[in-house]
């Protein structure tokens, strides 16, 4: 179960972020209750960028099979789900579903393909980024490659939060003040969901014209601490067979035990629905078959 702890949450206010593109904003399907956007990297990058230059504040959500198995699970998942303002497909297996339900996602957008994405277009637009996460010295090292990458980068700050971060106020506030000080207009955070998105909500009203994005194991895969899978995986749907065999101890459970039955699920509903609405309409969506 998520741990949601009384450091993070009390008094923390969740800042609707109102941006450029609310078209875009608008085309969703609702895959199990999660409003996941139907748009592409590039319009999501757009999407981003623009909050980020108009100073209006944004959070998006690169969500997997996991997001959606602990959103139909837990209520604080399902609350920062709910409070995000751009929920993105970040699984394959999430597009399978939606097209088999007639509500066709247009493509996979996965975090860790929009912090290159990002970066790009941040260096280019002279906007500031933060780059929160990782093990220690895992921030700097993805910092050094992402400015050799786009020599235009500017990275405001790294920071790699210790463990136990979430329950110990000094080291929130520690968090909160390095973040603050350096003033940048997109935030990546690389902790693993959700604890990263419950730091995003903390940080939030601190820094309210900042986007920010929650990156999961990303900013490793920039570093070179871990190997990403290979692209020929990713269409397949099979990048999780390929972390399974890298921390076999650490995800069997979740990918063996809970996404393989989970994944059953969610095609089985996705039929059900197709067969029972026989329509292809944006914006609809399903629930699981009890």
């Amino acid at each position: 179960m998520p741990t949601r702890t009384a450091s993070l949450r009390p008094n923390s206010k969740v800042h609707g972020g109102v941006i450029a593109g609310q078209a875009l904003r608008r085309a969703y399907v609702r895959v199990m209750g999660a409003r996941i956007a139907a748009i592409t990297e590039t319009d999501a990058v757009d999407l981003i960028v623009d909050a980020a230059m108009t100073g209006c504040g944004h959070w998006t959500i690169t969500a997997n099979l996991d997001h959606l198995r602990q959103y139909q699970r837990e209520p604080v998942v399902r609350s920062l789900v709910d409070a995000a303002d751009l929920v993105l497909a970040d699984g394959t297996p999430l597009i399978w579903a939606s097209r088999l339900a007639g509500t066709p996602l247009p493509e996979r957008v996965a975090g860790s393909n929009m912090i290159w994405s990002l970066s790009e277009s941040a260096s280019q637009r002279d906007i500031p980024i933060f780059l929160l996460g990782g093990d220690r010295g895992v921030a700097e090292r993805a910092a050094e490659v992402l400015r050799g990458r786009y020599p235009g980068l500017t990275v405001a700050g790294t920071l790699c939060p210790p463990r136990g971060f979430d329950s110990d106020q000094s080291e929130l506030e520690r968090i909160r003040t390095a973040v603050v000080l350096a003033s940048p207009q997109i935030v990546f955070v690389g902790l693993g969901f959700p604890k990263q998105d419950l730091l995003i909500e903390h940080l939030r009203p601190f820094l309210p014209g900042a986007a920010f994005v929650g990156v999961g194991i990303s900013l490793s895969f920039v570093a070179g601490e871990v190997t990403r899978a290979p692209g020929w995986t990713h269409n397949l749907g099979l990048e999780w067979l390929f972390r399974l065999l890298q921390e076999p101890r650490r995800l069997v459970r979740r990918y063996v035990g809970h996404g393989v039955p989970f994944l059953v699920r969610l095609l089985l509903s996705a039929a059900s629905y197709r067969v029972k609405s026989g329509t292809d309409m944006p914006g609809w969506g399903w629930d699981l078959l009890p």
